[in-house]
């Protein structure tokens, strides 16, 4: 069997992994180091490259909102990561299900230089070459990133 894209259902030969974590602060940190690890074994560069810790800042931002603004209790949160061979990136998506609450882009409503949070996705928005969000089905929505990788 052919594997599929965890987005769109279709086969893919991209290299990907698809993993379902808590929604708690521990489910957030396991995705940021296991996107870390995955992507240090699919491109052999070393943990502490700027890449690599890239995508683990943009892991760790995109599954903090799915944990804080787009769960509901008692649910996970899915994490996928596909290394398509063109564009050069590494593609983090998290899907939660909460697909009633988009994330604002934050040029749209920048927020107050004094507010203790709220700059996640301006940090995506900077170390990722582009990043967007989908709602697939009526139960769940897709926060997506890609970052570059060398090539």
């Amino acid at each position: 069997m052919r594997p599929q894209s965890p987005a769109t259902g279709q086969p893919t030969a991209v290299p990907h992994v698809t993993v379902r974590l808590s929604g708690t602060r521990r489910g957030v940190r396991l995705a940021r180091r296991l996107a870390v690890q995955q992507f240090t074994e699919w491109t052999g560069l070393p943990h502490d490259c700027d890449a690599a810790h890239a995508v683990a800042l943009v892991t760790g931002e995109l599954a903090a909102n799915a944990v804080t603004h787009g769960s509901v209790p008692g649910r996970d949160f899915r994490l996928a990561l596909f290394l398509p061979p063109e564009p050069a990136v590494v593609r983090v998506e998290v899907t939660d299900t909460r697909p009633e609450r988009l994330p604002r882009h934050p040029a749209a409503e920048p927020g107050s230089p004094d507010a203790v949070s709220g700059r996640g996705l301006l940090l995506v928005s900077v170390y990722a070459r582009r990043w967007g969000c989908e709602v697939r089905d009526a139960f769940t929505k897709t926060v997506w990133a890609e970052i570059a990788r060398p090539s």
